[in-house]
C-alpha cells in the first residue's frame, strides 16, 4: 500500500484524489489548500485538511506527496517535499526554468527521494502505437513532424485562478496548455532544437501577459524538420491535437482533440487497427484539458515503489521537456 497526501485541490489536485482513493493499493492520508472550503472535500474522503504545506509535511504521514498547485510553485513545492522524507508527484509542467528543474533533481538525489513527472499523455493508445513503431524503425527516417494544438481557453477560465495567464507564474502556453505535446514529441522523436519562432497575444490581450498563438521551427536530433503550431484561439471549443510523423517507410497521424485517434497510417507491410476513444479528456465545464490517464499515472507510482518497475516519466523527463520549451521562447526574435 502506497500512501498519497495531495497539495492543491483543484481540478487536477481532485482527479488525483479520487483515483487514488479507487486503486486498492493506495490510500489517501490528507489534502492540503489554501481555500478554507476544501475541507469539505477532506471531510467527505475521511482524511485531515491542512492549510498550507508546512503544517502538512511536518504532521502527514505519506509515501508521496502529490502537487498540484500553479506551475510557479511546482519548485519550491517539490524541494520541501524531498526535504522533509517524501517522494514527490509533480505535476506539468515540472518547473518553470532548466535552473528550477536542476535544483530540483538535485536535491532528488541529495536525499534519495523520487520525482515523478505526470505526462499522463503518453499513456493514450494511439502515442502507445506511435512508440512502438518508432521503436521498431517501422516508418524508417524521419523526414518531417507536424504538430497542431488548436484550443480554446476563454476569458471564464482565465478568471478561474489569479495565476493563469500572468507571465511569472503561468509561464505562457507551452508550460500550462501544449506541454504535453511537447512532451510526446520529445517521447517519439528524442531531443529537438528549435531553429527560430513567433508569438502573438492577439485575442487575451485585456486579461493575460502571455502568447495565446504560436508558431516555430525545430529540427531533431534525426535531422527531421518539426513545424509546432498553437494557440488558444479555437473559436468556442478545442478544435485538434495531433501529432504527424512522415518517415521514408510510412506516415502517420495522432489526432483528434486530445491525441486519442489514429487518423491516417499508410506504413509499408502494416496495417494498424482502428483506435477512436471517446469521452477520455479532462472535463473541466468551461473548458477541456487533455486526456484522463490520471489513474495510470498514480498506479505507475505505485508500481516503482512497490514493485521496483520502469518510471514512465521521470525528474530528467521533465527537464528535458523544460529545456525545449525555454529553447523555443529564447528562439523568438526581441522585436517580436
Amino acid at each position: 500500500m502506497i500512501s498519497f497526501a495531495i497539495i492543491g485541490i483543484g481540478n487536477i489536485g481532485s482527479r488525483h484524489a479520487q483515483h487514488i482513493l479507487n486503486n486498492p493499493e493506495a490510500q489517501l492520508t490528507a489534502i492540503c489548500d489554501i481555500d478554507l472550503q476544501k475541507e469539505k472535500l477532506a471531510q467527505e474522503w475521511g482524511v485531515p485538511f491542512y492549510e498550507n504545506i508546512d503544517s502538512l509535511l511536518t504532521s502527514v504521514k505519506a509515501d508521496v506527496i502529490c502537487i498540484c498547485v500553479p506551475n510557479y510553485l511546482h519548485h519550491s513545492y517539490c524541494i520541501k517535499s524531498l526535504e522533509a522524507g517524501f517522494h514527490a508527484l509533480v505535476e506539468k509542467p515540472m518547473a518553470l526554468s532548466l535552473q528550477e528543474c536542476d535544483e530540483m533533481i538535485a536535491k532528488s538525489e541529495l536525499t534519495g527521494k523520487k520525482i515523478f513527472a505526470v505526462k499522463q499523455n503518453r499513456y493514450n493508445p494511439p502515442v502507445q502505437v506511435a512508440k512502438k513503431l518508432m521503436q521498431e524503425n517501422a516508418l524508417g527516417k524521419i523526414y518531417l513532424v507536424q504538430v497542431n494544438c488548436f484550443w480554446n481557453r476563454n476569458d471564464q477560465y482565465y478568471k478561474s485562478g489569479e495565476w493563469r495567464g500572468k507571465k511569472d507564474k503561468d509561464g505562457g502556453c507551452l508550460f500550462t496548455q501544449f506541454s504535453h505535446f511537447i512532451d510526446i514529441l520529445y517521447y517519439l522523436i528524442g531531443a529537438v532544437k528549435p531553429l527560430y519562432g513567433s508569438a502573438q497575444n492577439y485575442f487575451h490581450q485585456h486579461n493575460t501577459e502571455i502568447e495565446d498563438t504560436g508558431c516555430f521551427v525545430m529540427k531533431g536530433e534525426n535531422d527531421a524538420l518539426i513545424n509546432f503550431n498553437f494557440t488558444t484561439n479555437a473559436y468556442e471549443q478545442n478544435m485538434e491535437g495531433s501529432l504527424t510523423l512522415m518517415g521514408e517507410k510510412g506516415t502517420l497521424k495522432i489526432g483528434g482533440q486530445y491525441l486519442n485517434t489514429i487518423e491516417y497510417s499508410k506504413i509499408e507491410n502494416q496495417v494498424l487497427p482502428a483506435i477512436q476513444i471517446q469521452a477520455k479528456e479532462n472535463d473541466y465545464g468551461s473548458y477541456k484539458g487533455s486526456m484522463s490517464n490520471h489513474d495510470k499515472v498514480i498506479q505507475n507510482v505505485i508500481d516503482v515503489l512497490e514493485r521496483n518497475e520502469r518510471m514512465m516519466t521521470n525528474a530528467a523527463d521533465g527537464r528535458a521537456v523544460v529545456a525545449i520549451i525555454e529553447a523555443m521562447y529564447q528562439s523568438i526574435p526581441k522585436t517580436n
